[in-house]
């Protein structure tokens, strides 16, 4: 990969250019068309065809991946290497980014929109096992040979995502030791929040229980509003992340309404009043 701090314009055909400053070439891409090094302050020194391949909105990748806790460590140059494996995806509402069960093909790191987790028992009932957001990273995994997804993920709204091949991903884990590292301390911090919840199942009434899971999921996927935060799930994916009934939740949040912590809608719950949900925590009031 060549790479430059130059400035270059470049031009495809006598309508379309693009002017800035690029560290790397596999950043843009221009086939048979002509990239021309202007060095700041001064004329092009040359000109010259390339070959090499577009990463659209790499900025916004760029972005992402700063703020996600999988690439903590990472360099500006290996940031750029990462990405130039990747590929951009946009996932519609309701689509299955992998299903449980089905061979591991790929790593999936949100950029926007919020995906749901969940499991099949054995009698094909489906359980919500936890959300994610943007920043994401979805199917964390290191074995070489990984024997399947161990639950399905689906958009629960349009969700922008930027998405590895598995075979890629063994190469980086290789490259950058630092990526294998992170992926250890996501999944310690996963296995840290099951075993809070499995308290919380065991030790706390139900009203505290779904305090804490909603003050959780706003921090994780919450789309702030002038209104509120919003978290997009149903009140029975609350009943099954919290375990208890639709009954007992409905009951609850149509009195946390009343007291104004909440506002019940068809498929999310807008959170108004966060102070008044951590106060239900603090005092284990059922």
């Amino acid at each position: 990969m060549f790479c430059s701090d130059s400035h270059f314009k470049l031009t495809k055909g006598p309508a379309c250019t693009f002017t800035g400053s690029l560290n790397c070439f596999n950043q843009l891409t221009l086939v048979n068309d002509m990239a021309t090094e202007i060095p700041t302050g001064g004329k092009p020194s040359f000109v010259t065809k390339y070959r090499f391949s577009v990463q659209p909105n790499f900025g916004e990748h760029l972005v992402t991946m700063r703020a996600s806790a999988l690439f903590i460590g990472l360099t500006e140059r290996e940031y750029s290497e990462v990405i130039s494996h990747g590929r951009a995806r946009t996932f519609p509402r309701d689509e299955l980014l992998y299903a449980q069960g089905q061979p591991v093909n790929c790593m999936i790191l949100l950029q926007s929109g919020s995906v749901k987790h969940t499991q099949l028992s054995a009698s094909g009932e489906e359980v919500l096992l936890w959300m994610s957001g943007s920043g994401d990273a979805l199917n964390l995994q290191t074995e070489a040979k990984p024997r399947g997804y161990s639950c399905s993920a689906r958009a629960m709204e349009q969700c922008g995502a930027f998405v590895w091949d598995y075979t890629r991903v063994q190469a980086l884990l290789l490259q950058y030791p630092q990526i294998e590292k992170n992926i250890t301390q996501i999944l310690a911090s996963r296995l840290k929040e099951l075993e809070e919840r499995f308290r919380e199942i065991a030790t706390e009434k139900v009203a505290t229980r779904l305090a804490f899971a909603l003050l959780r999921l706003l921090k994780q996927v919450g789309k702030v509003s002038l209104e509120g935060t919003q978290v997009l799930l149903s009140r029975e994916e609350l009943a099954q992340m919290t375990g208890t009934t639709l009954f007992t939740i409905s009951r609850i949040l149509s009195r946390w309404a009343e007291l104004g912590f909440v506002v019940p809608r068809r498929e999310a719950i807008l959170i108004s009043n966060p102070k008044g949900l951590e106060s239900v925590g603090s005092e284990r009031s059922a």
